[in-house]
């Protein structure tokens, strides 16, 4: 029965990295094929500016996901932790 919760909850990690991963890689691939295409058709040449523009955009994004991601987290967290004895078995 260890071996079995200790794969559930693996795969509830997993589950939980990809989700909560999820609005910050998107938003961080979007803004940057707005910049690229952006850069490509000014032809600015600035490399910085991706990177700013970028890290401007996902620190938005935590600011107002963060909070309701925070949740799942917590969540999986306390579940652990209940199962915590079944698992040193």
């Amino acid at each position: 029965m260890t071996a079995d919760l200790v794969t559930h909850h693996l795969q509830d990690a997993l589950m939980l990295v990809m989700i909560l991963s999820l609005p910050v890689l998107g938003v961080a691939a979007l803004v940057g094929l707005v910049v690229g295409l952006l850069q490509a058709v000014t032809q600015i040449q600035d490399q910085t500016l991706p990177l700013v523009v970028k890290l401007i955009a996902v620190l938005l994004v935590l600011s107002f996901v963060g909070p309701m991601l925070a949740a799942p987290l917590v969540r999986e967290s306390e579940q652990l932790y209940t199962d915590f004895p079944a698992l040193t078995r």
